[in-house]
């Protein structure tokens, strides 16, 4: 592998990794906090638990997620020095924000963790939306930056330098509405599925604390299943946007290889030498139809460009589907719990909990969240290859120039693997082993029983 390859590599380890906890950042604190909103108005005290062990649960995530943030911050510096040189001073502003966003989250997390009975119920939940709304608003600033790289603007190139930089026009660039909107959705998705595939395995199994579970499974399902359905309308409008401003990209994902009416193209793997699909089932028009609303529209495809101008046809348009694939899976199962849902209002079956069926296919639905994230950043970063910042800089001449990167991707993989031991090992410690008592269970102890 070439030292390109090995700077590549290592930044693709480190954001797979970090992205995971950013996401349940911005997700986890949303269930913490609707389970003591429901505890403030009800008094019951299995909410209270809730709150409580969801808060430790991202406490541990979070502090993975700094170190691993803190990681990224500087392999951006010391991989891609030429990068740094050209996005710095223009992206700067929502870099700094994010650190801000970072900073009030820890504080009013370290708040929420240990002032349940140093401040007055209503304080504390407050506490706790100051840390669901900074979570949401760090991951919002670290999507403008990226969706910079996509859709570059609020600079100039004069002689080669960066000049007459408008860091307000950089940050709400034409691409940061929509992948902005589209990550948060991702997160709550995400979030909200994984941790009610936890509690629908433990319903599922019988467990003793079945109302426990059935309280948790409820808040989930709360967040998932309305993020989960309105996603594809997001990707739908984040897609139009690649269309405008990145037709390659677009015609990589969509497998879209030569120029002309564009047929939706699924599954498939495309041959980059004579581009030609092979073993892929195409709906002739579709692709155009989704575009311009006319099926006979000419869309541009990987053909227009020069080779060396192409991404990887067959990484992006897999990664592509699997997020498709995933995406569609999770809107198809919120419409399920939805109909269900909207079923018991009426007085008809049983409610969701009681549903082995539904129980079952939330439990194999759970990682298909994290699945999804992880392909839809493949598609995004690979996609805008050859290019760093697309249509200014390449990926190649923004390599930093030392050589022997293989030393710091091995050393950084095996801190990821030592993160995630740590992770596993923490979470099944603090929250997985701890049993409910009626002790735990409490509430006299820890604070008074709110009043309505």
């Amino acid at each position: 592998m070439s030292d390109l390859l090995f700077a590549r590599s290592q930044m693709a380890m480190s954001l797979a990794f970090h992205i995971i906890f950013a996401v349940v950042g911005i997700g986890m604190p949303a269930l913490m906090v609707i389970a003591e909103w429901r505890w403030l108005r009800s008094g019951d005290p299995m909410q209270l638990e809730l709150a409580k062990r969801w808060s430790k649960g991202t406490a541990i995530l979070f502090a993975v997620g700094a170190v691993s943030g803190t990681v990224l911050s500087f392999e951006l510096g010391l991989l891609w020095p030429s990068f740094m040189e050209h996005a710095g001073a223009v992206i700067g502003m929502p870099f700094s924000l994010e650190g801000f966003a970072f900073f009030t989250e820890a504080i009013f997390l370290g708040i929420y963790l240990y002032a349940w009975k140093r401040i007055p119920p209503r304080a504390h939940f407050a506490a706790g939306v100051v840390v669901a709304l900074s979570g949401a608003l760090s991951g919002a600033f670290v999507v403008c930056a990226n969706a910079w790289m996509n859709a570059p603007a609020g600079f100039a190139m004069v002689n080669g330098a960066v000049a007459n930089v408008d860091p307000i026009a950089a940050m709400f660039n034409d691409a940061a509405p929509s992948q902005v909107l589209h990550m948060i959705l991702a997160a709550y998705a995400a979030t909200g599925f994984a941790v009610a595939g936890i509690h629908a395995y433990a319903l599922r199994r019988g467990t003793p604390h079945r109302a426990f579970h059935r309280a948790a499974l409820q808040i989930a399902l709360t967040v998932g299943l309305p993020a989960a359905l309105v996603q594809p309308l997001s990707g739908d409008v984040s897609a139009r946007g690649v269309a405008e401003r990145q037709p390659v990209k677009l015609a990589a994902m969509e497998g879209h290889l030569k120029t002309g009416p564009a047929a939706f193209v699924i599954g498939g793997w495309p041959d980059a030498e004579t581009l030609e699909h092979v073993g892929a089932i195409e709906i002739p028009g579709a692709l155009s139809w989704l575009l311009h609303g006319d099926g006979s529209a000419v869309v541009q495809g990987i053909d227009a460009v020069p080779v060396d101008e192409r991404p990887p046809l067959a990484i992006v348009h897999l990664a592509f589907q699997i997020m498709i694939g995933c995406g569609s899976i999770m809107a198809a199962l919120s419409l399920w719990g939805v109909w269900r849902w909207w079923r018991r209002r009426r007085g008809i079956g049983s409610a969701l909990p009681d549903d082995r069926r539904f129980l079952t296919a939330v439990v194999l639905a759970a990682p298909l969240g994290f699945l999804a994230l992880e392909a839809g950043w493949t598609v995004t970063e690979v996609g805008r290859q050859p290019w760093i910042i697309q249509g200014v800089l390449r990926t190649a001449d923004a390599v930093t120039p030392m050589p022997g990167l293989v030393v710091p991707f091995v050393l950084f993989t095996a801190l990821y693997l030592g993160l995630a031991v740590a992770v596993v090992f923490l979470l099944r410690r603090q929250i997985l082993k701890t049993g409910l008592s009626p002790v735990t269970l409490g509430v006299t102890n820890e604070m008074p029983i709110p009043t309505r």
